[in-house]
């Protein structure tokens, strides 16, 4: 994937998940404007490039011939949805719902482990999602099991969750994404919750 040098919108944290301090103001860099998240979620079910408030947020290079012919690139389909997922996932959240190194599976798992819902429904909803075959079906999915995610203030990262939509464009792609899914899926929803999913202050 080539994707530009510029950082994502959500890149805004340390590894703790705390957000990181401008340099120049000194002031955390979140949680993010209200209206940055509403374009975000604007881009819910639609496609890349077609909400216009969007765009200032895109950070993927653009392909030149795809371009030319008015095509989006994969990089750049995958962007917009986890911006779209994000702005839905952090919206009214003080805390970052972003959080590098805490993958898909793993998510979903404390989901699981959380006693807000049933396990088997869990289970049903992260089978449904997994066994998708589109991305657009795939995006259907994210969409419920991150408004869960919200609902327990369980960040993940989206600079993975990027990769897997990208990935899922590609039958290798979907295959090894999947692997990768169940093993932190299963291996985390085994284990007791120790990684709790962080309240707000």
């Amino acid at each position: 994937m080539n994707y530009a040098m510029t950082t994502p919108y959500w890149n805004r944290v340390a590894p703790d998940g705390t957000w990181l301090i401008d340099k120049w103001t000194k002031r955390p860099l979140g949680p993010p404007p209200g209206e940055d998240l509403a374009a975000m979620r604007a881009g819910l079910g639609r496609q890349y490039g077609e909400v216009p408030r969007l765009w200032p947020h895109y950070t993927c290079e653009i392909d030149d011939d795809r371009a030319r012919h008015g095509e989006a690139s994969t990089e750049q389909k995958a962007e917009h949805a986890a911006l779209a997922l994000y702005g839905l996932h952090q919206q009214s959240k003080s805390i970052s719902m972003h959080r590098p190194d805490v993958r898909l599976g793993r998510a979903l798992a404390l989901l699981r482990n959380s006693d807000k819902f049933s396990q088997k429904a869990i289970d049903d909803r992260v089978e449904a999602a997994a066994t998708t075959t589109t991305p657009d079906a795939l995006l259907i999915r994210l969409r419920g099991l991150v408004d869960l995610l919200r609902t327990i203030n369980q960040p993940l990262d989206y600079d993975h969750l990027m990769r897997l939509i990208h990935n899922w464009h590609y039958d290798d792609g979907r295959r090894a994404a999947r692997r990768q899914w169940a093993m932190d899926y299963q291996v985390w929803k085994q284990k007791s919750p120790g990684d709790q999913a962080p309240t707000e202050p």
